[in-house]
């Protein structure tokens, strides 16, 4: 029985061969963008978290500021629930980096030390959002001995608003396309039912079971969707083979391959599965 399932199934795509490889194409192509919108998902995190965990935010304190002041504000800094570690910059190192940064020593024209004393806090990930980060600024300007609190990651909210206004129009496309490649194998379906409709009827009269006619336009879908994935699978590996020189894409390669290759193989075969219960369920041994 099995072999006649198989035998029927391709008879249907011999029956609607240009529908079947309209399919076939849609669904790699749905598979593809599905792939790769969870790719970029994965990506967008990686990157998200790399930049978030090197926000930090410069608290400058109000002079004078002594060893007991520095000890209770270090303290009273690695209490609030959202410093992730907390470094003190000392007057003189502050003029060390500034004659670092910019060539110029101030402290030859000058016999004192304008700069003042700071913390440097670098802020938890898990509060590393503009929201958080304006509470963040406000707690941290109320403390006594601060003078001014500065935070210069501003550019890092606006590169990671990018990343996901990107990932937002993937997620569109790819599903505009997985609806167009739904549409296409509910389509197909429906043609191999017209077209083979006499011999369905003639099925029908020498006592047919309903799976006898149903399983084999299921295995045709099912055979557009291991195409499919064939198809994705060979794109895949060498779409990957061009962007292993990215370090976080060979990263990911490596730990979600599995991963890769579940959604590659099987995301056409289940949706062509779906569409195809939901598509047969009109399908009766009325005559």
């Amino acid at each position: 029985m099995f072999f006649f399932y198989i035998a029927e199934a391709f008879r249907s795509i011999k029956s609607a061969k240009s529908s079947f490889i309209l399919t076939t194409v849609s669904l790699t192509i749905s598979v593809l963008l599905i792939l790769f919108s969870f790719i970029t998902l994965q990506l967008s995190d990686y990157y998200s978290s790399s930049l978030k965990s090197n926000i930090k935010i410069n608290v400058f304190l109000k002079e004078p500021f002594n060893q007991s002041n520095q000890d209770e504000m270090q303290s009273e800094l690695q209490s609030k629930v959202y410093a992730d570690s907390i470094e003190f910059i000392s007057k003189d190192k502050a003029a060390e980096l500034f004659v670092a940064e910019t060539g110029e020593d101030f402290r030859k024209i000058l016999d004192y030390n304008p700069l003042p004393a700071s913390f440097i806090m670098q802020v938890s990930e898990s509060y590393a959002n503009s929201d958080s980060l304006n509470n963040i600024i406000k707690d941290l300007s109320s403390l006594e001995s601060v003078d001014e609190v500065v935070f210069k990651e501003g550019f890092i909210y606006r590169l990671l608003n990018y990343i996901d206004t990107i990932k937002i129009y993937i997620f569109l496309v790819t599903l505009l396309i997985t609806l167009v490649a739904i549409y296409l194998v509910y389509a197909t379906i429906r043609l191999i039912i017209n077209s083979r409709m006499i011999d369905y009827e003639t099925m029908k009269l020498v006592g047919a079971k309903l799976s006898t006619i149903r399983i084999p336009v299921i295995l045709n879908g099912l055979i557009a969707g291991l195409f499919s994935g064939i198809f994705s699978y060979l794109v895949f590996l060498f779409i990957k083979k061009q962007l292993l020189i990215v370090e976080a894409l060979g990263i990911m390669f490596t730990r979600h391959m599995v991963e890769y290759k579940l959604i590659i193989f099987l995301t056409g075969p289940v949706l062509v599965f779906i569409v195809s219960i939901f598509t047969l369920r009109k399908v009766s041994l009325k005559i």
